[in-house]
C-alpha cells in the first residue's frame, strides 16, 4: 500500500507537532511527504501535478492542525481545484473510487471541548463532516481520524508517544478491516 501524506500547515517551521509529524512519516516506507505550504507558496496549485499524485497513491492522510473548525485555507484551495469534476466526480469522475482518506489533525482545545456541552460545542467528528461529505462523493473510504488535542498542554513525551502512534496508524495495511 501505497501512502500520501498531505501536510498543510502555513507555518511548519513554529510547529511542534505537525513538523514532528512530517519528519517522522517521511523516515516510513512506501509513504511519500507532501508538504504543500512548501510547493504553493502563492496558493497557485499544479493541479495535473496533484492528481497525478493521488493516483499513485492508495491511502490519502490529510495532515493540519484545526484551524477555525476546519483546514487552512491551502488545503481548502488544494481541495477546490485538485477535486474536479471529471476527475474525482461526476459521472466520469471515478479516479479516486476506492481510494482510504485519514485525517491527521492537532488541535489546540483538549479533547472534552469538542463534545455536545463542551466549549466548542460540537464533536470532532461533526465538524470534519464536510471531509467525510467530500470522500464520499469521490467513492473514497473514510477511515477514522488521528487526533492530537489539547496542543497547551502536550508533553514532549505525549508528543513522542502520538508520532509513534500517526506512524503506525497510516501504515496500518488493514485499516478498513478494522484490525
Amino acid at each position: 500500500m501505497k501512502t500520501l501524506v498531505i501536510v498543510a500547515h502555513p507555518n511548519l517551521e513554529q510547529s511542534k507537532v505537525n513538523k514532528t509529524w512530517m519528519n517522522r512519516l517521511q523516515q516510513e516506507e512506501n509513504v511519500t511527504v507532501h508538504n504543500l505550504y512548501a510547493h504553493y507558496q502563492t496558493f497557485t496549485i499544479d493541479v495535473e501535478k496533484e492528481q497525478q499524485l493521488l493516483l499513485e497513491h492508495d491511502r490519502i492522510v490529510l495532515q493540519f492542525p484545526f484551524y477555525w473548525y476546519s483546514s487552512p485555507a491551502l488545503l481548502k484551495e488544494w481541495q477546490d481545484v485538485v477535486l474536479t469534476y471529471g476527475f474525482a466526480y461526476g459521472s466520469k469522475g471515478n479516479k479516486l473510487h476506492g481510494k482510504e482518506v485519514i485525517l491527521a489533525i492537532s488541535s489546540g482545545g483538549p479533547a472534552e471541548a469538542y463534545r455536545a456541552g463542551g466549549y466548542n460545542h460540537y464533536s470532532m467528528s461533526e465538524l470534519t463532516r464536510p471531509f467525510q461529505a467530500t470522500a464520499n462523493l469521490c467513492g473514497m473510504h473514510f477511515l477514522p481520524s488521528f487526533l492530537l488535542q489539547g496542543m497547551m498542554s502536550l508533553t514532549e513525551d505525549r508528543l513522542e508517544e502520538s508520532t509513534e502512534e500517526l506512524a503506525a496508524y497510516v501504515t496500518n495495511p488493514n485499516l478498513r478491516e478494522g484490525r
